[in-house]
């Protein structure tokens, strides 16, 4: 299909989402129920045709990660939506300022209409399904484009999504670059992207045209910070867990370490130990996720390649062949030490299972660093001292943090998910998701008993006397 008829077809399918989204433009909570519940049904009935296809676009991926990182989420997240939805959607009464009294102010939640939800490979069912729960609990209709690196399981998910909704309820577009450019060039009310920040630039830069608003779930190096006062041992298991979980293809997944100098010899030791344990083989082993495509997987060895040669130490776990590890695209857990700021590894962000460390002598140091960098997606702190920890927390800046742990502030439903600065803007899961896709209509409401007509013109002294007393109220 030409570029001129994929833009065609997709402004269609969009105007028919608008039409049917204008017959009903605000559906009672019946309606979103009814649409959640046959989404959780899909997801639950489909779980192992899930687990399948993603992992055959992986080439291999964990079915029990899949469960993990994107069935039992995505549940959480319909379960949470059906049960606050109706509170959400209330029309909250506001205080009215005593000067217009007896008026009333009040907040009534309004559909947007149509939602676009530009959605990436590394967890696509998560990452499509997150924010189309908000999108329909809201009372929006929605239009998605999964990433054209799983395209099996974009089709996948078209097909299942297509036997719960119609095309103007659930639109899915699939197809490669072409398809997602004029996708983020649409006209939505409301544009979500997760993805690389450098695509995240040009998807804002399209929404920007039609003043489309736009949710950016983008990325960034997390850093992760060991406070002499942490549990060594809690935090190695911890952070080996937050890095290796699918290989490392995590938005928010440690992306380097910060930790005193004299201390990296013995964490990076036991840090090996851990992986093993985890995976006492990495070729091979069916708990353990593939690289996603050549590209990516080249372009993480040119990293070792690149930090080796400029004087950075490099540290494997396990030891597996490495042609069959190259063949399955897999890398082991690759702790790079000496590192310096020239390093590609330094300067970009990692997306895979490489864990750069950074000598840091103090709290001041490690904030110092921190600021120094774009802003993160996320923040990962270990330690007991709680001065220190309120000092990171007020002092940092991120998209989210989680204390002694890593990755999981993401599926807590009350928190909003989000970035800042590079790092994204605007957030979703929960309430916040619900507020996002909808418009939060401001109405006054004036009583047949306002004095404002006293201020009318023309104006007196009266008038005067009356402004004066308002003064004295405010």
């Amino acid at each position: 299909m030409s570029s001129t008829n994929v833009t065609a077809h997709l402004r269609e399918a969009l105007e028919s989402q608008r039409a049917s989204f204008a017959k009903a433009p605000n559906p009672p909570w019946h309606k979103r129920k009814e649409k959640l519940q046959k989404l959780g049904a899909m997801i639950e009935a489909n779980e192992e045709e899930f687990q399948k296809i993603i992992s055959e676009d992986f080439s291999h991926r964990s079915f029990v990660e899949t469960s993990i990182a994107e069935i039992m989420i995505i549940k959480a997240g319909i379960n949470h939506a059906l049960k606050h939805t109706p509170r959400w959607m209330r029309p909250k009464k506001v205080s009215t300022a005593l000067q217009f009294k007896p008026a009333s102010n009040r907040i009534i939640p309004q559909p947007l209409g149509v939602i676009g939800i530009i959605s990436p490979w590394n967890y696509p069912l998560q990452l499509a399904i997150m924010p189309l729960i908000g999108v329909l609990g809201a009372g929006n209709r929605a239009m998605v484009k999964p990433s054209e690196f799983t395209p099996k399981f974009s089709e996948l998910l078209k097909q299942k999504l297509g036997e719960i909704f119609s095309e103007e309820e659930v639109y899915v577009a699939t197809g490669g670059v072409d398809v997602a450019q004029a996708f983020s060039d649409l006209p939505f009310d409301h544009l979500v992207f997760t993805g690389s920040t450098a695509v995240g630039y040009h998807v804002a830069s399209a929404a920007a045209k039609h003043l489309t608003p736009v949710t950016l779930e983008l990325g960034g190096k997390s850093p992760t910070i060991i406070d002499e006062s942490a549990n060594m041992a809690q935090a190695v298991a911890r952070i080996a867990n937050g890095k290796l979980l699918n290989a490392g293809q995590t938005c928010v997944a440690p992306d380097y370490v910060l930790m005193a100098k004299d201390k990296i010899g013995t964490f990076v030791d036991d840090l090996i130990k851990q992986a093993e344990v985890f995976y006492p083989s990495f070729a091979g082993n069916p708990d353990y996720t593939a690289i996603i495509a050549d590209k990516h997987y080249k372009r993480l060895q040119g990293l070792i390649e690149d930090a080796e040669a400029k004087g950075a130490t490099i540290r494997v776990a396990g030891d597996d062949d490495s042609q069959q590890m190259a063949k399955e695209r897999r890398i082991p857990l690759t702790v790079v030490t000496d590192t310096t700021p020239d390093m590609k590894i330094m300067q970009e962000e990692i997306f895979g299972p490489l864990l750069p460390i950074v000598p840091s002598e103090s709290l001041d140091e490690a904030i110092d660093y921190v600021q120094k960098q774009p802003r993160p997606l996320a923040l990962y702190w270990f330690g007991e001292d709680k001065a220190k920890r309120d000092r990171i927390l007020n002092e940092t800046i991120s998209g989210g943090v989680s204390i002694n742990e890593t990755a999981w502030h993401v599926v807590q439903e009350d928190l909003p998910f989000g970035g800042v600065g590079p790092s994204g803007m605007g957030s979703y899961h929960g309430e916040h998701g619900f507020k996002t896709f909808s418009h939060m209509k401001g109405v006054f409401q004036q009583s047949k008993f306002s004095g404002g007509k006293m201020l009318y013109p023309p104006y007196t002294d009266k008038t005067k006397s009356m402004l004066n007393m308002m003064k004295k109220i405010l």
